[in-house]
């Protein structure tokens, strides 16, 4: 019998925008996504991938058993396996106590040290909470991270230093309330279409002023007042140069630099020497553009940053993040409606993963791990002896690889990253690869990275789950359960506490770090009774419509902008810049440079859209 369709609710799996989707069911199958107009974050609009971009979920190569390698991988000589005949369908039981063996026997021999574990930018914040706290409360230590390593860590670093924080400071849909904002390292007609279309619309029904500072002639160009197509790699000469305009035409906001910053005098002795005359030398950007850049941003009533990968994804991406940083300092276009500073996050959940503690850094809430009073924090949230946790500072995504050796990383754990895909040197990551001793996969798809796994754990999709994504915006938003698991997959969470159970068991540990969760809510309230700025968030409130942290209790209706008064870290800091000319410029032999872009049609390492 064919029963009626309905409609379920959730958020999309694919770019930071977080869009509103109805996921139409009839018979237990998705057959149409749309979204509602009234849809905060996209008003009804969205892109190819988010309206088609879901039936990877039916592919007959996704994975629904779990699997255990056929022929043992041997450390060194560990191959990739795709074929299906050179895996063994086991149960859930034997695939979790396999992989519960094999991790407890590697960390009592080894130590912390020997273990890793990549958590996941498309998984759900109660996900992501879980791993970090497995591998944190298990076994001690904070090898721990993900793909925003290789996009935004840049940015992360440069507005903790700066700001004492290092979320998106506004909400994209503000960009109409911008009399002139700055679009640099971001092609956000392919990156995140829907932000695009709210800078379109800004300026064809707005009047605002829009300035491009990119390489290439991306679409926005034909929107954009001025375009400055500097060479890549001089993003802080552009921008410092811009900062040394504003200074010597007397266009900084003097009252606001006095009352909330601090290391003005000392930067502005250092941007005299960046001179557009300078700067047009370095960047190839004509000095009169530089000029009147620096002069239309400096002079708008409100003024806004927006920047993506071609900030951050180079040699000098935390200097690059600063130099912007420094624009919004210097004029006071921060800490109000349609100003700010944006960095357009990649993945749908890579602001949750990393706020959920998926850096090796940082707990939860961005805690640093070295400081007695956040692992004190913890200790007591997780029910853990006290001076249990590591204060050692963790590997990174890329030197957990580079540790993949005898008496480095022995073990490594990944759910849905795939560095065989998105690492930068992919035959030096092959063969930091070969060289685990043992590698587990919890996967949609057994992808590049899950073919030279020991152990396939299948997991369900977004759209056969339940729990929270954070998007761009700091928005907590839900995401819900459309249709049943295919096969025997299971949600990412169930499958941590299951593996986290039995770890426990053969540690014989006196105390329980607690995972017998009933749900995810469970989860996340876990979470918020620890990291503040998720203390007013519940599920409950999140029912129709999603929640912009900082949301300190149930009655706070969340933080569309930040920094109205004052920044985390008191005040905002300046910070002397130098040019640090890239390593390999183009010479005789190698003449061209590779800058790197993306398709609207696909989506990073591609194992949903190449699937689709």
């Amino acid at each position: 019998m064919i029963r009626e369709d309905t409609a379920v609710r959730t958020t999309c799996p694919y770019c930071g925008v977080g869009c509103t989707l109805d996921l139409h069911i009839k018979d237990d199958y998705i057959f149409s996504v749309t979204s509602p107009f009234d849809s905060v974050v996209n008003h009804g609009n969205l892109c190819v991938k988010g309206r088609f971009g879901y039936d990877f979920i039916y592919s007959p190569k996704r994975v629904t058993t779990p699997l255990i390698r056929k022929k043992p991988q041997k450390t060194g000589h560990r191959t990739q396996a795709f074929d299906l005949s050179e895996w063994r369908e086991v149960s859930w039981d034997e695939a979790l106590e396999y992989v519960a063996d094999r991790l407890v026997e590697i960390y009592k021999r080894d130590g912390s040290d020997a273990m890793a574990v990549y958590v996941c930018a498309k998984a759900t914040n109660e996900d992501n909470y879980l791993l970090q706290k497995m591998f944190r409360a298990l076994f001690r230590t904070n090898n721990v991270d993900h793909c925003t390593r290789l996009c935004h860590a840049g940015s992360v670093t440069a507005l903790l230093k700066a700001l004492g924080t290092s979320a998106m400071s506004n909400t994209a849909a503000e960009v109409v309330k911008s009399d002139c904002f700055i679009v640099t390292g971001s092609n956000t007609s392919e990156n995140h279409p829907i932000i695009a279309l709210q800078m379109k619309a800004a300026v064809e029904k707005h009047g605002s002023k829009l300035i491009v500072v990119d390489p290439r002639r991306i679409e926005l160009c034909d929107f954009a007042t001025l375009w400055l197509p500097l060479k890549p790699g001089t993003n802080v000469v552009v921008f410092t140069a811009m900062a040394h305009v504003i200074v010597k035409e007397g266009l900084c906001n003097q009252k606001f630099i006095s009352a909330r910053t601090e290391g003005f005098e000392e930067f502005k002795k250092s941007v005299e020497k960046f001179t557009p005359e300078y700067a047009e030398m370095v960047s190839s950007v004509d000095r009169n553009l530089i000029v009147e850049a620096a002069r239309m941003y400096a002079t708008a009533k409100n003024g806004a940053i927006f920047w993506g990968m071609g900030i951050s994804q180079l040699s000098q991406g935390t200097a690059s993040a600063l130099a912007l940083i420094h624009l919004a300092l210097l004029t006071g276009h921060i800490g109000r409606e349609g100003t700010g500073l944006n960095p357009l996050r990649g993945q749908n959940d890579v602001q949750g993963a990393s706020d959920m503690g998926g850096m090796p850094f940082h707990y939860p809430g961005y805690m640093e791990v070295d400081k007695e009073e956040n692992a004190a924090k913890w200790e007591k949230a997780w029910n853990i002896e006290s001076g249990g946790l590591s204060r050692k500072r963790g590997l990174t995504t890329t030197e957990i690889l580079t540790n993949a050796r005898p008496g480095g990383v022995r073990a490594l754990y990944i759910m849905g990253e795939n560095p065989m895909m998105t690492e930068p040197n992919l035959n030096v990551t092959r063969h930091h690869m070969e060289d685990l001793e043992f590698l587990v996969a919890q996967d949609v798809f057994i992808n590049e990275s899950g073919a030279f796994a020991d152990v396939f754990l299948p997991a369900a999709s977004w759209a056969e789950k339940e729990g929270t994504f954070n998007n761009t915006d700091r928005r907590v938003q839900r995401v819900r359960q459309a249709i049943q698991p295919r096969g025997q997959a299971r949600p990412d969470w169930e499958i941590i506490c299951d593996v986290a159970n039995r770890v426990e068991q053969r540690l014989g540990r006196p105390n329980t770090a607690r995972w017998s969760y009933e749900e995810p809510e469970e989860v996340f309230r876990e979470a918020a009774s620890v990291v503040a700025m998720f203390g007013g968030i519940t599920y409950q409130r999140l029912e129709k419509v999603g929640l912009q942290y900082p949301v300190l209790n149930e009655s706070d209706p969340g933080t569309p902008f930040l920094f109205a008064e004052t920044f985390p870290s008191g005040r905002g800091k300046f910070f002397p810049l130098e040019h640090v000319p890239t390593a390999e410029p183009p010479d005789d032999e190698y003449p061209f440079i590779l800058t790197t872009g993306r398709l609207l049609e696909h989506w990073h390492g591609g194992t949903m859209t190449r699937n689709s």
